[in-house]
């Protein structure tokens, strides 16, 4: 009944074997033609970091995001450092600064709230079915039914208990085909590194399978079948929530919910839709997984186990966003965090693991759509830490955007590179 099940996250549970493949690094070092600059998006009340923010550079397809943290990266060509950048966060008015007043680190930049007043007359007369099946009728007036080249960040990296054991990163160039095509988005890596240190990770190889492809089918767009089933009111229940705004754009909210009513259902999900009211296209959502039947959840996720191993989810939770240019809203960025609980026959103790990955489209530009079917292509299946060889290289991105990394994240590359050093020097 769900696409989701075949192309979510799989795991394969193996000796540990490690693979280095080479990746051809592309050239494109020259900091000459780039600047970056560093900072974080705060609330100007609270002085609270604002995670998951889009920074974008007027004028052009150039973005990044800031992190979990609030901190953000971004890399702007020389011929638009006479542009803006318009940070935009849901609730919050647009905030727009001249690049030529920006440090090149250490920036705080403060976004003003936005208090929105409920009209009972709107609130009352607001049908959420209704809504939902509205949104999936405009959207190819909203998003548009054309080919698009994205180059994307990449990143997923892997915990056991509160340690990293992985982090791999990946610039990749995507082509994203229009949703009535029935094609299936391509994907090829740029650049790519990673860090990993098998030693946490006892006899136990946990690798991650199809974490990208994942990180585009849940663009909701694209392929909504992927959550929502076609007849989807006999599933899902629909609900008005509240209004916000991004800038001068009200913004509707609808939540979902599993049915409780079904009978021995499977897995579905539960989040909330944020849809501007003017065009009913969706700008974000947020979304998890219900697991409270073990089993059925454990199912979709686990594709190789060895005898003896339970494996289950218990949490697992998604984030899509999308940014308008050109009067049509562009797919900008999706994160999954999953956890994960171990037990093996006759062990008293459990072992927790948790997953991340995400993706920011940091450019863009339209493809005709006769392009050229890729055959070089990703499989969807691809186990990116079987194709991206270890880099310590500090100029490795060149002019490339990416996701600034958390802190946790920075510490445990440090530690890695560390290690793997000193096991090189031995």
């Amino acid at each position: 009944m769900n696409k989701m099940k075949s192309y979510l996250f799989f795991f394969f549970f193996l000796v540990i074997v490690q693979s280095e493949a080479q990746i051809n690094p592309i050239n494109n070092n020259d900091s000459s033609s780039f600047k970056y600059f560093k900072g974080t998006i705060l609330d100007s009340k609270t002085k609270n970091e604002l995670t998951f923010a889009s920074i974008t550079v007027s004028g052009s397809n150039i973005s990044t995001i800031s992190n979990s943290e609030g901190d953000f990266l971004i890399k702007i060509p020389i011929y638009k450092q006479d542009a803006s950048l318009i940070i935009s966060y849901l609730g919050y008015k647009d905030k727009v600064i001249s690049i030529n007043n920006l440090k090149q680190e250490k920036n705080l930049l403060y976004l003003e709230p936005i208090n929105v007043q409920l009209k009972d007359v709107v609130v009352n007369g607001i049908d959420a079915n209704k809504l939902f099946s509205n949104v999936l009728n405009n959207r190819s007036k909203n998003y548009g039914d054309s080919a698009i080249q994205m180059i994307s960040f990449y990143r997923e990296s892997i915990k056991k208990r509160r340690t990293y054991v992985s982090v791999l990163e990946s610039i990749v160039n995507i082509e994203k085909m229009p949703f009535s095509s029935g094609v299936q988005d391509q994907v090829n890596i740029l650049k790519g590194r990673k860090n990993v240190d098998y030693t946490k990770l006892d006899t136990i190889n946990f690798k991650l399978e199809g974490g990208l492809y994942t990180s585009l089918f849940i663009d909701l767009i694209k392929e909504p079948s992927n959550i929502f089933s076609e007849n989807v009111f006999d599933f899902y229940n629909f609900r008005f929530e509240d209004i916000t705004q991004i800038n001068d754009k009200e913004v509707l909210i609808i939540s979902f919910k599993q049915k409780s009513t079904l009978e021995d259902p499977d897995p579905l999900y539960s989040g909330k839709l944020f849809i501007d009211s003017k065009s009913l296209a969706i700008i974000s959502a947020t979304f998890k997984l219900n697991v409270e039947n073990r089993i059925k959840a454990g199912l979709i996720f686990t594709r190789k186990k060895p005898k003896g191993l339970d494996i289950y989810p218990t949490e697992v939770n998604y984030q899509v966003d999308y940014r308008q240019q050109n009067n049509k809203w562009i797919f900008s960025y999706s994160r999954g965090d999953i956890t994960f609980k171990l037990n093996w026959d006759k062990w008293i103790f459990n072992t927790s693991y948790n997953t991340t990955f995400e993706l920011v489209n940091t450019n863009w530009e339209n493809l005709d759509s006769q392009a050229q079917i890729n055959t070089q292509k990703l499989s969807p299946y691809v186990i990116m830490s079987d194709r991206i060889s270890n880099s310590a290289d500090i100029n490795f991105w060149g002019e490339y955007n990416i996701i600034e990394p958390e802190k946790s994240i920075e510490s445990a590359i440090k530690k890695i590179k560390s290690k793997n050093l000193k096991e090189i020097l031995k």
